[in-house]
């Protein structure tokens, strides 16, 4: 059997990119951490991380041990919180970005307080960006949004691909013309993978609407004043994406959780459960 302590504590280090960092999240010494990802390796007898002075990457043996090890943890944590949820109570203080409210998130959400009646659920809704700056500062107990490939903050829920959309019925984008962009306000990831995106090939834009809500963007691509970049799984309804050639490709987008780097309290944890154990749901396509 595979110790959750030294599963925990490999996923930690892989996932804040050394063992220095992810002794400090887990409340522990470097050496202990060490020594629990050595334990681990003798226990299976293979090397799941390749080291030396400057670098630290996982081998084969350490990539397929780590989805075994999100699994293992997140089906102990959801059992956790299956035995303990008759006595949970308290304020969970949640954010999430406005494209994961408008799919099937509120659904999740109606879930969990009928799971967990005596937890008082705040919701704060948001760019993701801004979210995580409030779990930094306290003011948010957990957050559920977007980072960008090579980013380290939060717990990868699903990487998705980003699109460039517009409207069934609008213009087609002129490969000589400045890019109509229609987007949320700075701190925006998928603003600024649309510009960056379109920075690189050089490519001019322009401008066309600002709008912090995902109505607001839907609407005026709609109305054909422009393209946005968007997470594919999440597209807004009536929207379509461009063809392939149409602009560069913008990448991809992860869709993390984050928390302040402590132990998760019940209802956190609980919460965190239930939107892993639903990701394929939380996905429109």
């Amino acid at each position: 059997m595979l110790d959750p302590v030294l599963l925990r504590s490999f996923v930690a280090v892989d996932r804040e990119g050394g063992f220095t960092a992810a002794a400090a999240v887990l409340g522990l010494s470097q050496s202990t951490v060490s020594g629990h990802v050595a334990r681990l390796e003798r226990s299976v007898g293979r090397e799941l991380l390749r080291r030396d002075t400057r670098n630290l990457e996982l081998t084969a043996d350490g990539a397929a041990m780590l989805g075994f090890a999100r699994t293992i943890l997140d089906a102990s944590q959801q059992a956790e919180v299956y035995f303990a949820e008759s006595e949970m109570s308290g304020v969970l203080r949640f954010g999430a970005s406005d494209d994961l409210v408008a799919a099937q998130l509120p659904e999740v959400l109606l879930e969990f307080r009928r799971s967990h009646p005596r937890i008082d659920l705040e919701l704060t809704v948001g760019l993701s960006e801004t979210l995580g700056a409030r779990v930094a500062a306290g003011e948010l107990d957990l957050a559920f949004g977007m980072r960008r490939p090579g980013e380290r903050h939060g717990e990868l829920v699903w990487r998705d691909r980003l699109v460039w959309a517009g409207s069934p019925a609008g213009d087609p984008v002129e490969e000589s013309g400045p890019v109509p962009l229609v987007t949320y306000p700075p701190p925006s990831i998928t603003r600024r993978a649309a510009m960056e995106t379109l920075e690189r090939a050089g490519r001019v834009w322009r401008t066309t609407c600002v709008t912090d809500s995902l109505l607001g963007l839907r609407a005026a691509v709609l109305a054909g004043l422009g393209v946005i970049v968007h997470a594919e799984s999440l597209l807004p309804d009536g929207l379509v994406p461009l063809p392939v050639s149409a602009l560069p490709d913008p990448g991809d987008a992860d869709f993390v959780l984050m928390r302040r780097p402590r132990p998760a309290s019940g209802p956190e944890a609980a919460l965190t459960a239930l939107i892993v154990a639903n990701e394929r749901r939380l996905r429109r396509t």
